[in-house]
């Protein structure tokens, strides 16, 4: 059964940083691409960033240039650098395998961005 679990979000102000992290487990992490999605209130969730087993990575257009995704395949865990923070990034952010499983969304993390 895949687990997913998320931290790292918080508080932080416009132009701000932060860093998420997705501990894996009940997967093979190294072979499986990731993703990070994030949820605003009121909205769908929506597609971040995602990073393959062989690291090649893909971001939606309103976060290239800010947001780093990479994987740590000893640790089993993925992360989000996210730089220059703007209030629309507002969400709860969660990490899944690709392809989806639909099954394994974990309970996410909270990123406020607000003065």
């Amino acid at each position: 059964q895949v687990q997913l679990v998320e931290s790292g979000g918080g508080l932080v102000q416009p132009g701000g940083s932060l860093r998420l992290s997705c501990a894996a487990s009940g997967i093979i992490f190294s072979i499986n691409a990731m993703a990070w999605y994030r949820q605003a209130p009121g909205k769908q969730r929506e597609f971040v960033a995602s990073i393959t087993s062989g690291g090649g990575t893909y971001y939606t257009d309103s976060v290239k240039g800010r947001f780093t995704i990479s994987r740590d395949n000893a640790k089993n865990t993925v992360y989000l650098q996210m730089n220059s923070l703007k209030p629309e990034d507002t969400a709860v952010y969660y990490c899944n395998k690709l392809p989806i499983d639909h099954g394994s969304w974990g309970q996410g993390t909270q990123v406020t961005v607000s003065t």
